[in-house]
């Protein structure tokens, strides 16, 4: 079953897929820029398929963890496939899989659209940089590109702290270790703490999702590192409301002082359909200042976060509608297709006329 699974994904890779679906009754799926495709040269896939689909990748932890909790997340590679992130669950009694291919190297800041405020951030030597958006908005891929401009242009030590690994760094200007989850170390908390006593300048946490991690990424940062890491929040301020709600009311007013003395900036994700039919991202960024600072350490809405987002464009930042705006009128992405994701729709349609758009 290893060689069928093998010969499944070098068929998927071959026709440039992203990811596979593995899932009872129906034919292994694959999505192919953007779009999902059924694998017609193979028949629907039966319970005892899927089962042992799973259990010719299942790492040891993995094996454990889908065994106590039902779900596993996991790496898998082969010298000439590559690597894939699995995450192996169950649906209806039986056993669904879905591998999202790691492709190998790391694209530049550029070529992935990223705001020009990222490589002045990923040049900072201390501070709390937070990449966030839900799954499937490229947040690894980013935090990639920053782990692969730091270590192509300073001699610094990053640790990397993973669950699992999916993108390898070499060595080039600067000195990467990488541990992962379940295999070098229990927990993030644990091997941040740990990071603290050996010489290390950089350190990336994959996910903080719980105090804990929290806790000892902005400890690390408090201590003179450069700390990057994701959370699966919407929007910045949905970022700030998140890290205080993890914590006991009587300690949330500490937690906003520390992230407001120690953020660097949130940059949050998303993917739209472009003109070429690739997926584009757009970025809303938060920069830190005294304004910004104020608003964490008081009750402010959303909406006055957006302003100063909005107003602050001398320090990087910008909100969805101003991205977007930016791509609609570069003609990167067609004005329909980002009109579900903006928050004042009359706004942007109006600058797009102004800037010569046809509505």
């Amino acid at each position: 079953m290893e060689n069928l699974i093998d010969t499944l994904l070098k068929d998927a890779v071959t026709a440039g897929a992203s990811d596979i679906h593995l899932k009872v009754g129906s034919p292994p799926v694959m999505r192919v820029e953007g779009q999902l495709r059924r694998m017609d040269a193979y028949e629907s896939l039966r319970p005892d398929d899927t089962k042992e689909y799973a259990e010719s990748l299942f790492t040891e932890n993995a094996a454990s963890d889908f065994a106590n909790r039902g779900a596993a997340d996991f790496a898998y590679g082969r010298h000439e496939l590559g690597r894939f992130r699995v995450t192996a669950f169950r649906q209806r009694g039986s056993v669904s899989l879905v591998l999202r291919r790691v492709v190998p190297g790391s694209k530049s800041f550029e070529e992935l659209g990223l705001p020009r405020a990222v490589e002045k951030l990923a040049g900072k030597d201390t501070g709390l940089l937070i990449i966030t958006g839900p799954s499937g908005s490229g947040k690894t891929t980013t935090m990639a590109s920053i782990v692969d401009w730091i270590n192509a242009n300073r001699g610094v030590s990053i640790l990397t702290v993973e669950d699992p690994i999916e993108v390898l760094h070499p060595d080039k200007k600067s000195v990467v270790v990488q541990r992962e989850i379940g295999v070098d170390t229990p927990d993030a908390a644990t091997a941040v703490r740990g990071a603290l006593r050996h010489d290390t300048d950089v350190i990336v946490i994959s996910e903080v999702d719980d105090a804990d991690s929290i806790r000892a990424a902005v400890a690390a940062a408090e201590t003179g590192h450069l700390v990057i890491t994701s959370m699966r929040t919407s929007d910045p301020a949905d970022t700030i409301h998140r890290i205080t709600s993890l914590f006991p009311q009587t300690e949330q007013q500490v937690v906003k002082g520390q992230i407001a003395a120690q953020m660097l900036a949130i940059i949050s994700q998303r993917l739209v359909e472009g003109r070429d039919r690739n997926r584009v991202l757009a970025a809303e960024v938060l920069t830190n200042n005294e304004r910004v600072q104020e608003w964490i350490m008081g009750d402010a809405d959303q909406a006055s976060l957006l302003e100063i987002m909005k107003e602050s464009e001398f320090f990087g930042m910008q909100t969805f509608d101003q991205a977007m705006l930016n791509l609609v009128v570069s003609h990167t992405v067609e004005l329909p297709v980002v009109l579900p994701h903006l928050r004042n729709v009359h706004e942007v349609r109006a600058k797009a006329m102004a800037a010569g758009i046809e509505i």
